[in-house]
């Protein structure tokens, strides 16, 4: 006797498209709005509003605030396939460039100035530290996504030095519905025996530096000088030598207060081109750079990141990280408010994430906020064979966007009632 056809007879429904079968630009409709902040910045917040799908689309309208991390501006989180898979489940996606990063450059400072007729905020020289933007704008940030979303709380998503300012946030604010950090130390320096070395150069560095720049900065002063004594003498035998010899505008100062990371950036993405067409360059490349890790990112998206996504840091952030480092804390020095005090205020949702091979952020270097935070879901997952740059761009991103998922939909299903006590994840 002939068995039936299971496979014929049962029904299948509507075809299920997977994320890569999706055109990237039906997902979303794209925005982008100004928040300002308490010390006279104007900041841009990059909007990707989802688009109802036929398919289920299980965040819709769920609220997503990203922030990039040290040197990095929006493309931090656009280069690989991170938005495109969120939006995928219909996440409401707000993306933040910090104070001279991105679209909130300092440019853009002058401009509104100009237009409002406002005075210039007062560090825009590369005067602000990381005290300014937790203290500034990561409050107007999360301020202007509530009020655009019409919601109390929103989910954050910071990587690096933006899921740091998550952990400092969420300890004293309780505007976050849940926090997920991606490569996000709570504990810099812990385990990086060669970034503690750095550390603890790093003060004789800047300070030679300042002697340096001192010392040329002498002896333009004097030249200018030089030149107006011998004017003012010339002066008197010809008026024809003195207007040659009168010196131009006083010379400008050479100051150390800004970190060109945007240069450095491009030219690490040139020598990984040259590395791409000469196999033993890319074999000693390989084994020098411990920040991305190349058999788990696309070598296009990473040299576009590099040569789009960098952008020049203030001298004071950096000096802040030292500092940090060096005496293994993690403080807002202008108010004294201690990040690490407040990981144990912590008791929503969080997804603590990193890379196995991270020299940045590893197992030592987060394992001190996953044991104190008080929430009751909380994951803290390596992702294997990953550094530090692919986390928002590499072959993984699905598996971290699934993470981002499952935290979210946690949140949602136990806004409204009590919520029943769980193991922590691992």
């Amino acid at each position: 006797m002939r068995l039936p056809d299971w496979r014929a007879a049962t029904p299948t429904g509507p075809h299920t498209p997977t994320v890569d079968e999706v055109d990237f630009r039906s997902l979303y409709q794209k925005t982008k709005y100004v928040v300002e902040t308490a010390d006279g910045w104007s900041l841009v917040i990059t909007r990707y509003r989802p688009v109802k799908q036929p398919f289920a689309q299980p965040l819709f309208g769920e609220p997503l605030l990203l922030v990039h991390g040290f040197s990095q501006n929006r493309h931090a989180w656009t280069s690989g396939q991170f938005v495109k898979n969120l939006l995928f489940f219909g996440v409401d996606i707000h993306i933040l460039e910090l104070r001279g990063h991105g679209k909130s450059s300092i440019e853009f400072q002058k401009e509104r100035a100009a237009r409002f007729r406002r005075p210039l905020p007062p560090d825009l020289d590369y005067g602000w530290d990381i005290d300014s933007y937790f203290l500034y704008d990561l409050p107007a940030a999360v301020s202007g996504v509530k009020r655009i979303t019409r919601r109390e709380r929103i989910f954050y998503c910071g990587h690096s030095m933006g899921g740091m300012l998550g952990y400092g946030y969420a300890g004293i604010h309780d505007d976050f519905e849940g926090l997920i950090t991606i490569g996000s130390a709570a504990d810099l320096g812990r385990g990086a025996f060669m970034l503690r070395m750095l550390s603890m150069w790093a003060p004789a560095v800047g300070a030679s530096i300042d002697m340096l720049l001192a010392g040329i900065n002498l002896e333009k002063r004097l030249g200018h000088k030089g030149r107006q004594l011998l004017a003012k003498g010339a002066s008197s035998l010809h008026a024809g030598l003195a207007r040659w010899l009168e010196p131009e505008a006083a010379p400008a100062q050479h100051r150390f207060h800004v970190i060109p990371m945007n240069d450095w950036l491009k030219f690490a993405e040139r020598l990984l081109a040259r590395a791409e067409r000469q196999p033993l360059f890319n074999y000693i490349t390989t084994r020098v750079n411990r920040l991305s890790n190349p058999a788990r990112a696309s070598a296009q998206d990473v040299r576009w990141l590099l040569r789009e996504g960098g952008e020049p840091e203030p001298r004071k952030v950096v000096e802040q990280f030292v500092r940090w480092i060096c005496g293994g804390e993690m403080v807002c020095y202008r108010t004294g408010f201690d990040f690490k005090r407040g990981f144990s205020k912590i008791s929503i949702p969080i997804a603590i994430i990193f890379g196995d091979m991270d020299p940045l952020a590893s197992l030592e270097s987060t394992r001190s906020v996953y044991h104190a935070a008080k929430s009751e879901y909380l994951l803290w997952r390596p992702v294997k064979g990953n550094s530090h740059l692919e986390l928002t761009m590499g072959h993984d991103i699905r598996q971290i966007c699934y993470d981002i998922k499952n935290l979210i939909e946690y949140a949602r299903t136990h806004r409204t009632h009590n919520k029943p006590s769980l193991p922590r994840l691992r």
